[in-house]
């Protein structure tokens, strides 16, 4: 699956446009990784089980949102974005969204 921030992928002849996909993941927040971060936020430096747990996420609703685009007959997302919000303070939403597409290599 070619997934691409871009509107258009050079190399590439869109041959048909077939709508918008997302993927989703709602994550709650650990208390103990909270602390931990809360204490880390004094001192310094890199969150790094945070950061971890957002990769995680982030990769999770790349992959629930290439299999959209696939069961629509895509083989790539174009315009591919993250948004990110809070749910009551307590909960974090994570979507990845684009336009699935079907492309075939320009030659």
């Amino acid at each position: 699956m070619l997934i691409a921030t871009t509107n258009d992928a050079p190399g590439y002849v869109i041959e048909e446009v077939l709508g918008e996909v997302f993927g989703l993941t709602v994550r709650s927040r650990n208390a103990v990784s909270q602390m931990g971060a809360g204490l880390k936020s004094i001192i310094g430096g890199e969150l790094k089980g945070m950061t971890k747990n957002l990769e995680n996420s982030r990769q999770a609703v790349i992959d629930r949102m290439a299999e959209a685009a696939s069961a629509k007959g895509g083989n790539a997302v174009l315009a591919m974005r993250f948004d990110t919000s809070e749910m009551g303070g307590v909960w974090t939403e994570i979507c990845a969204y684009g336009t699935a597409a079907r492309v075939t290599k320009a030659g």
